[in-house]
């Protein structure tokens, strides 16, 4: 897709992958309507901010038809907002496994509702999802998060054969670690340089939109090369 001068919805835009992306796609030219529960510190004449709570149904119409007022009809969108709380299965607050699924399953579902009929008319459109290397395992702790993710790559799976005929691509992004505020809360894993950087992920997303109108990624599955860091020799 020729991306100067399009319009991109970003989901989750306050920190980490999504506001790398964010960043990359003003860069190339893309209009960026950013969604978020925060407005990040960004200033540039091509971004625009909707505050939205993607697990709300009725705020992420409201959220689109003033997208759509003001900027018109969105060519590309990032399903990026997401995030995971630890626990085991007999352990975990209802409240906490139905927010998971809201916010990475339900919020997927009502962005990706509202952009569609827009882009069927077009007979152009992008949707790239964020899912995680979660989305094709186990993680043992972590069964809510993971049966969210899961749940994205089957959606991804089979929103891209409804689509395709429309000239609609939806291609689904597999990080691994990535160093991003997602394990400030998780025991077994922090941050660090080892992970893969936010940018990067960025700039494959990117990519994926740059794409032939006829060369359709699907699924890109992601890791660091050395999630330990480099050996040591002696």
């Amino acid at each position: 897709m020729e991306l100067s001068g399009k319009l991109a919805i970003v989901t989750g835009v306050s920190k980490g992958i999504g506001l790398e992306t964010v960043k990359v796609l003003l860069d190339a030219g893309v209009v960026v309507a950013g969604w978020g529960r925060t407005n990040p510190e960004i200033d540039h004449e091509n971004y625009h901010f909707f505050g939205t709570d993607v697990a709300d149904w009725e705020n992420v119409q409201g959220s689109f038809q003033r997208t759509k007022e003001k900027l018109g009809k969105a060519s590309i969108l990032i399903n990026n907002a997401g995030f995971g709380y630890q626990g085991l299965i007999h352990e975990m607050p209802v409240d906490q496994w139905k927010e998971m699924f809201d916010v990475n399953v339900h919020g997927l579902f009502y962005c990706t509702k509202m952009v569609v009929p827009d882009m069927i008319e077009m007979e152009e459109g992008h949707i790239v999802n964020i899912a995680s290397i979660a989305g094709t395992n186990g993680v043992e702790t972590m069964s809510g998060y993971v049966g969210t993710k899961h749940a994205v790559r089957g959606i991804g799976q089979s929103i891209f054969k409804e689509l395709r005929q429309h000239g609609i691509k939806v291609s689904t992004i597999y990080p691994g670690s990535t160093n991003t505020n997602f394990f400030d809360s998780i025991e077994f894993a922090n941050a660090n340089e080892n992970m893969m950087r936010p940018e990067d992920i960025a700039m494959t997303i990117l990519q994926s939109l740059q794409t032939h109108p006829n060369y359709h990624v699907v699924d890109v599955e992601v890791r660091p090369l050395m999630p330990k860091g480099r050996p040591n020799k002696k």
